[in-house]
C-alpha cells in the first residue's frame, strides 16, 4: 500500500501533488529529517482522507487554515494545532504525502460511488497498517489522547 502514495513533500509545497485535484488520502508528518520515499513511519502524526467535491487540496486547505487559526474547521488539524501552537516554528518541519483516487465526485457514476468507498476503506487500512506496525494510531488520529486546541480556547 505505501507505495501508491507520493513521496513526501514539504507541507508548503502540497499544491504541487500530482492528483491532489483528486480525492484520496493524506498522510501529515512531522520531522527535523528531510523525508522523501514515502512509508510509515514513526513522525507519521496524521491520516485523513477525503472524498469531497473539493479533493484533497481542498481539505488539505482546511488543515492549513485550522493550523494557522484562521479557522478551526479541522479536527485533526485542531489536535494538531494542541501541540504544535505555533505555526511559523514547525512549518519547515511539516510533510504530506497523498494517494490519490481519480474519479468524478461530483455526478458520481456507480463505478465513482464504488472508487469512493474504496478511499474510506484504504484509510482503515491506513490506520491498521501503521497500527500494526508501531502498536497505536498516528497521535492526532487518537481522539482519546489527543487534545483540541479549540477546547482550551473557550
Amino acid at each position: 500500500m505505501e507505495n501508491k502514495f507520493t513521496n513526501w513533500i514539504k507541507w508548503e509545497n502540497r499544491n504541487e501533488l500530482e492528483g491532489i485535484r483528486y480525492i484520496g488520502i493524506y498522510c501529515i508528518a512531522v520531522s527535523d529529517k528531510l523525508l522523501n520515499e514515502f512509508n510509515f513511519i514513526q513522525d507519521l502524526e496524521y491520516i485523513g482522507m477525503t472524498n469531497s467535491k473539493g479533493g484533497l487540496k481542498s481539505r488539505l486547505n482546511q488543515f492549513d487554515t485550522t493550523i494557522k487559526k484562521k479557522r478551526t474547521n479541522h479536527g485533526g488539524a485542531d489536535r494538531f494545532l494542541y501541540e504544535y501552537e505555533n505555526y511559523e516554528i514547525i512549518k519547515n518541519n511539516i510533510y504530506v504525502a497523498i494517494h490519490s483516487f481519480e474519479c468524478n465526485n461530483k455526478i458520481p457514476s456507480p463505478n465513482d460511488l464504488r472508487i469512493m468507498g474504496e478511499v474510506a476503506k484504504c484509510e482503515y487500512d491506513c490506520w491498521a497498517a501503521y497500527i500494526e506496525k508501531f502498536g497505536r494510531y498516528p497521535k492526532f488520529n487518537d481522539k482519546t489522547n489527543a487534545s483540541k486546541y479549540s477546547k482550551i480556547q473557550t
